[in-house]
């Protein structure tokens, strides 16, 4: 295997982040762990204008969180990215961590199939361009 499968981002959440109780409101949890999805799609040059141009939308399918610790404003974090499956589907495990204490404060995973923009059809195999992109043998 060429690549790594796995990418980290550091990010800080502002303040328009926040719920009501002054901590990280729980949906944003969910873009963060798409920022780093689209930074660890990027380093396969397979990010979702390259996935449309492939002729293959890459919907979510499934998406998991699990709150460990609150994530406060002015919060260094860094958010880990890791392609665990692909072969029939594109599982990503996500963790965000505290950069200081290096402490989990929330992990998670989400879930995407490949679908020909053509005809609309699931499809039950990865596409060999992921494959390509991600170094692997089918």
């Amino acid at each position: 295997m060429s690549k790594a499968l796995h990418h980290a981002i550091t990010l800080t959440p502002s303040f328009h982040d926040l719920d009501p109780m002054d901590v990280v409101w729980h949906g944003n949890y969910l873009r963060y762990f798409e920022v780093a999805r689209c930074a660890l799609l990027q380093t396969f040059d397979y990010d979702y204008p390259q996935m449309r141009e492939s002729g293959y939308a890459w919907p979510v399918v499934d998406l998991r969180v699990k709150y460990v610790r609150p994530l406060v404003y002015g919060q260094v974090v860094e958010v880990h990215a890791s392609i665990v499956e692909w072969e029939n589907r594109l599982k990503i495990d996500y963790e965000i961590r505290d950069v200081a204490s290096g402490q989990r404060v929330t992990k998670g995973y989400s879930i995407q199939v490949a679908v020909d923009m053509k005809t609309q059809e699931m499809l039950y195999v990865s596409p060999p361009v992921l494959l390509e992109k991600l170094g692997v043998e089918p």
